[in-house]
């Protein structure tokens, strides 16, 4: 038997062991876990904001609809409905979704300045500037990320080429300790 022969059959054989018993991540089984009947499901919404700071816009769409099915359009799911189309370019859907969670709590500034945000990309800044005002008030001046957005909104009524050449950041707020980053690439 030649040297080479001895290495493919030595290969073949550490293969076909590391495919017994024993050897996989949990020691019994190689294959990705199963159903588990009677298991309690992670909420849509805690798994949809996590994968919106992963930059998983699309997939947290698909988890934030399923939120919707378990507690139905709540201001928290209209906004994360929002948020997440807005991070997919669905400027249009993004608004209806943002206003309708206004119309439903309207105090709270997290969605005001999310929707300022997608006024500032359709380029209808005076009343992005109103939006993120009003947002700034509800928020007792507290969130740097809404000042932030309401100076680039107020610079772009006096200037709408303000900064045209370089990239623009907006500031996407959530409900939570996390914020999250748009950038406007021109």
């Amino acid at each position: 038997m030649s040297r080479r022969t001895f290495i493919f059959g030595l290969a073949g054989a550490l293969t076909l062991a590391a495919c017994g018993p024993g050897l996989g991540p949990r020691g019994d089984d190689p294959f990705a876990p199963g159903i588990k009947p009677g298991a309690e499901a992670v909420d849509g919404l805690v798994v949809g904001h996590r994968l919106m700071q992963a930059g998983e816009y699309e997939l947290a769409l698909e988890a934030f609809t399923r939120a919707a099915g378990e507690h139905g359009l709540t201001v928290d799911v209209l906004s994360a409905l929002g948020t997440a189309n807005l991070g997919l370019g669905r400027l249009g859907q993004s608004e209806t979704l943002l206003r309708r969670a206004i119309k439903e709590d309207g105090a709270i500034p997290e969605i005001w300045n999310n929707l300022g945000v997608v006024l500032l990309e359709k380029r209808e800044y005076p009343e992005a500037a109103h939006v993120f005002r009003r947002a700034y008030a509800l928020d007792n001046g507290q969130s740097d990320s809404i000042r932030d957005n309401l100076r680039l909104a107020l610079a772009k009524i006096e200037n709408p080429d303000y900064d045209e050449n370089q990239e623009q950041e907006y500031k996407l707020v959530r409900r939570g300790s996390s914020d999250f980053l748009i950038r406007q690439i021109p």
